[in-house]
């Protein structure tokens, strides 16, 4: 699968070469911040097929709850749009954000994470997964 996006701007974009490991819905504090909504559509790619361009991509680091470490979040300095985050506690996945992507048609989240910080309006995916936390914590 060949995946390609790019931030509101077009300053930054990126693709992707593979197959995505996951597709989730993020309720956590901090991705409804960073968003500014409910919720964050993450698509979850092995690091070693994604690549990244453009001369705004600007890091801004987060600590994680569940696992500790830094949830690296990276971001278009001249539109604002977030792009991708890097969780060193998985170093192996980076997760773009899935309106950033050119074609989003194909989207469906699989599971949805951090379900007790999720606004009590939103519905739940059907048959999508629910974990109350991240996965380290879904036991």
């Amino acid at each position: 699968m060949h995946l390609e996006g790019h931030c509101l701007c077009g300053a930054v974009s990126y693709a992707f070469d593979g197959e995505p490991a996951v597709t989730a819905l993020c309720h956590c504090a901090n991705c409804q911040r960073q968003t500014g909504t409910a919720s964050s559509l993450i698509v979850g790619v092995p690091a070693n097929g994604f690549s990244v361009q453009g001369g705004t991509l600007r890091t801004f680091a987060t600590t994680g709850d569940d696992h500790g470490t830094n949830t690296n979040r990276h971001f278009c300095s001249a539109c604002g749009s977030p792009i991708v985050s890097r969780v060193e506690a998985i170093p192996d996945l980076v997760f773009i954000k899935g309106g950033t992507l050119n074609d989003t048609s194909w989207l469906r989240p699989t599971v949805e994470l951090w379900c007790q910080s999720a606004q009590p309006w939103e519905p739940a995916i059907p048959g999508a997964q629910r974990l109350d936390r991240g996965p380290s914590r879904a036991a």
